[in-house]
């Protein structure tokens, strides 16, 4: 295994004398063993930073560690890494054999012997050895996609890249082959890094998440920190699903007690605490919940109109309108919406998250929930 170090790594790229940042002063350190995902938006800087890694792409600045070697100048077979494609890369000539091997034929100097063996043991671990001399076009997507991951296993490398390896697929197959990339990361003991835009698919992979946005860095930390106690608007909204709702509000504090206001019929009295003295600070907040945190009330609370309810059989989305605003709800299945419904919504002032309205940095989050972490996993020499 190895360990990565990131250090104020950027990348410029100038077409046409125009400069453009994909990547700013990136400084990560990722252990020997850990499932790493980056995570963001179109155009964020993730697959930028992978394809660093890899070598595939030069920095402007910074240096790239492996396990205490400087490999920044390093070319990509030098730096023994194995990198999983998005669309594959499949040679459609070639049968799966063929495919898997190609390149440890092309560099490695292993005898045809060894290198038939590596084969045969990579597809029987991968469930594909009955499909050694089918071709590419013969095969699903799922099966393809295994091959490819055959293809950068065989070479038993000390760091294992994966750009959107997932998103070709459908969603149930999507499902089972999360599960396997996560077994074998664990079965072969490799430091992986994933790249995906999908905050469902790095909460569920992860040991540790790093959202970025505009080629920064936003955020680094186990799902559940991230999710509960987010740095700022951007990493608040990217993750959970639906998203979580924000609000202006104004802030007033009378006589000891401190009130939210917004959209005319938004009001909200905070009770004397963490949520309260974060709020009398400031003149205006943007305050957040997550739908999964809003709940119908018969009396109390706030008057909304429903205008789209979703039924996902476990759970209905219901979207609302609150004045200007328009708010999303989880709640059970069995409550039966319709549009242009009157109802009223209610939140515990604990379920609240409040940030700056000019930084977006993070005024109040639910930290007192983040009882324990996740560690990455580590190989144990008694206990591998």
């Amino acid at each position: 295994m190895t360990s990565i170090d990131l250090d104020n790594v950027s990348k410029v790229y100038d077409p046409n004398g125009e400069a453009i940042e994909a990547v700013s002063d990136l400084d990560i350190s990722i252990q020997d063993g850990e499932f790493l995902v980056f995570v963001g938006p179109s155009g964020c800087g993730k697959t930028t930073t992978l394809r660093a890694i890899a070598g595939l792409e030069s920095i402007t600045d910074g240096s790239i560690v492996f396990g205490g070697e400087d490999v920044t100048d390093a070319r990509p077979r030098e730096r023994g890494v194995a990198m999983v494609f998005q669309d594959y890369a499949l040679y459609p000539h070639m049968t799966v054999r063929e495919n898997i091997g190609f390149g440890l034929r092309l560099s490695s100097g292993l005898s045809e012997q060894e290198i038939e063996r590596r084969v045969e043991e990579t597809t029987e671990m991968l469930g594909i050895e009955d499909l050694l001399d089918d071709q590419p076009g013969e095969l699903s997507g799922g099966q393809q996609q295994r091959v490819a991951l055959g293809r950068a296993i065989v070479r038993d490398p000390s760091v294992f890249l994966l750009d959107e390896p997932l998103s070709n697929l459908d969603a149930k197959l999507r499902t089972d082959m999360r599960k396997e990339i996560l077994r074998l990361q664990q079965e072969l003991e490799v430091t992986a890094i994933y790249v995906t835009h999908d905050q469902t698919e790095a909460m569920a992979m992860g040991d540790r998440v790093a959202i970025m946005n505009h080629g920064r860095l936003q955020q680094i930390g186990p799902p559940e920190a991230v999710y509960l106690d987010p740095a700022n608007k951007f990493v608040a909204g990217f993750l959970g699903s639906p998203s979580m709702n924000f609000l202006e509000a104004s802030v007033e504090s009378t006589d000891g007690t401190t009130t939210l206001e917004a959209d005319g019929e938004f009001r909200h009295e905070l009770p004397a605490g963490s949520v309260a003295s974060s709020a009398t600070e400031y003149d205006r907040v943007v305050v957040g919940i997550r739908p999964e945190d809003l709940e119908i009330v018969e009396t109390g609370g706030v008057p909304v109109e429903v205008t789209v309810v979703e039924a996902m059989g476990d759970e209905n989305v219901v979207y609302v309108d609150l004045g200007s605003t328009e708010l999303t709800a989880r709640i059970d299945s069995t409550v039966r919406l319709s549009r242009g419904d009157r109802i009223r919504i209610d939140f515990d002032s604990d379920d609240l998250y409040l940030f700056d309205p000019d930084t977006e940095a993070a005024l109040e989050t639910k930290t007192a929930q983040l009882t324990a972490y996740r560690e990455p996993r580590q190989a144990d020499a008694t206990n591998p």
